[in-house]
């Protein structure tokens, strides 16, 4: 095992979530003062020959052409709709990081195939299998609001957005993680029958 290499991509994982945590609190911070207009993104009127202009509420301006509204007096409810339709991916990323780093960490400390590596696999596996969808949910469902509070016409249900294959690689790590809890308990068997 190459734990230099190991080691240099612990510490550049666990930077990179430092560094999405900052972000994070740095887009929310930025959000909270910022008093301008909030946007956002909508297939529904993409390239719509619309007569007479397109129904949206007052203070919204729209482009058919872009597929985008903009409210420039947003309500709070508009602000923090705007604020989770970016959060959660940020969020995610950074917990997802720094669950890899400690796992690349385990796997340093006590080798690659032990009890503690199986469980922090395991768990960045669910984290990833289940907080990948939930973070889509709240940013589909954030976007399709806001979309809906600007242009009640053009509102839709709850959406889940990202990349969801990621769930099937979040699965596969609770498998190989209950693989290799298998197969320490097989290895601790061995030995002490040995």
């Amino acid at each position: 095992m190459n734990t230099r290499l190991t080691r240099a991509l612990a510490s550049v994982t666990f930077a990179l979530a430092g560094l999405f945590g900052l972000v994070f609190i740095g887009t929310t911070v930025s959000h909270v003062l910022d008093d301008g207009a909030v946007c956002a993104q909508t297939g529904f009127w993409a390239n719509a020959p619309l007569t007479g202009g397109l129904p949206v509420e007052e203070g919204v301006k729209a482009s058919s052409s872009a597929a985008r509204l903009c409210q420039d007096g947003p309500s709070t409810g508009q602000r923090a709709a705007d604020l989770a339709g970016q959060l959660p991916w940020l969020l995610f990323a950074s917990l997802a990081l720094l669950l890899f780093s400690l796992l690349l960490s385990a796997v340093l400390e006590h080798g690659p195939f032990t009890e503690a590596v199986a469980k922090r696999l395991s768990v960045l596996g669910w984290f990833v299998a289940v907080g990948m969808p939930l973070a889509g949910l709240v940013v589909g469902w954030s976007q399709s609001w806001l979309v809906g509070s600007m242009a009640p016409v053009a509102g839709s249900g709850p959406t889940v957005s990202g990349p969801l294959e990621l769930v099937f690689a979040g699965l596969a790590a609770v498998i190989m993680g209950k693989i290799m809890r298998e197969g320490v308990r097989m290895r601790e068997d061995l030995e002490g029958t040995i």
